[in-house]
């Protein structure tokens, strides 16, 4: 799809730089990263593989890292961002907006973002991630213009609004559950992605509802803010009761802390022919030399985790998208051969 220019928009500046501020965000996109594996303790594993995969020619969306050193003066500042990064966070959004041609905020062609976590050894779902950040009142009116597909743009924006809300605005996940089966009752919807457009439209409106009864205030329609206070939030969840027993119990340090990582959104749910999985290059309970995993068709990753539809085995990829199945046996048998082990994965399709 050819890049086209977007609009100016005004954006609060940040103030300057410190010149004695560490380096706190480490950039990567087209080709080339900042970072490699070799740097695990400062950008997490989630970050520094996303490097290295760069570096190996992998396609991995645009993005830049937050460091665990920032994370370390944000616990030490009284949970409050340390000086010079907020500045460093809007150069490296301004770059990642460069790299892919579109603007955070941008009523037409808005780009929306993921912010997650990573620890410098796994810690597989005990930290958050927030997906679809950038959406509000105007820039899903705008989403579902560009890409001509309403029903995607509203379920991204109610997904949105569960997760963020879920996550730095600390409502129950379940109240946002609730709103969700009410609808599909409602509708007759079987699953998620059976939610017709319009339902999904008064999901949203009831979500946003939720938002201002249980906190007091309207849900926050400034993609800044939004970013803000998600980096806030992942950092926040290295302080997470699970994640706090899950590192006693695995004998983890509490003084690692978290990396943050904020990428451009790959959507798996913008119809039949995208889609998300996780995969293994060996079977993982025997070892077996046999592309082992499973994806969805229409949806993004929590769905896959979250159990809430029937995964396919991965290897009906190779009749659904005989391409895109291809292109992946090749990128984990590299993976695999650099690292010269087992190598788990998760994938994101989008219109393959």
């Amino acid at each position: 799809m050819a890049q086209a220019r977007v609009p100016r928009q005004s954006r609060a500046k940040a103030p300057k730089r410190s010149a004695r501020a560490p380096k706190y965000v480490y950039f990567f996109a087209n080709g080339k990263a900042e970072g490699s594996s070799a740097l695990r303790d400062l950008l997490g594993g989630k970050g520094c593989e996303i490097a290295e995969m760069i570096n190996l020619g992998i396609p991995v969306p645009p993005g830049f890292t937050i460091t665990t050193q920032a994370w370390a003066a944000y616990r030490t500042g009284g949970k409050k961002q340390p000086p010079g990064l907020w500045a460093q966070v809007l150069d490296g959004l301004a770059r990642l907006e460069a790299a892919v041609g579109l603007k955070l905020g941008d009523p037409e062609r808005p780009l929306l973002v993921s912010v997650r976590s990573g620890a410098r050894a796994s810690m597989p779902g005990m930290m958050d991630t927030v997906l679809n950040l950038g959406l509000n009142d105007k820039t899903v009116d705008g989403l579902a213009r560009w890409t001509k597909n309403e029903r995607f743009a509203w379920d991204c924006y109610r997904r949105f609004i569960t997760i963020f809300g879920d996550v730095a605005l600390g409502i129950d996940r379940r109240a946002f559950d609730r709103l969700l089966d009410e609808t599909k009752s409602r509708t007759g919807a079987r699953t998620d992605a059976d939610v017709p457009a319009e339902a999904l439209k008064g999901l949203v409106a009831d979500a946003k509802r939720l938002v201002k009864d249980t906190t007091g205030q309207p849900f926050p329609q400034d993609p800044s803010e939004q970013l803000r206070l998600a980096i806030n939030a992942v950092f926040d969840s290295w302080f997470a009761k699970k994640a706090v027993d899950y590192r006693r119990i695995n004998r983890l340090s509490d003084d690692w802390g978290t990396a943050v990582t904020v990428m451009a959104m790959v959507f798996g749910n913008l119809g039949d022919t995208s889609g998300t999985g996780v995969c293994f290059t060996r079977d993982p309970s025997t070892g077996e030399k046999r592309f082992f995993g499973e994806f969805l068709v229409n949806a993004q990753g929590e769905d896959v985790v979250a159990g809430i539809r029937n995964p396919e085995p991965v290897s009906a990829l190779e009749r659904r998208m005989p391409k895109v199945y291809a292109q992946l046996i090749t990128f984990k048998d590299r993976l695999e051969k650099h690292y010269r082990d087992m190598q788990d994965i998760e994938f994101t399709i989008q219109e393959g």
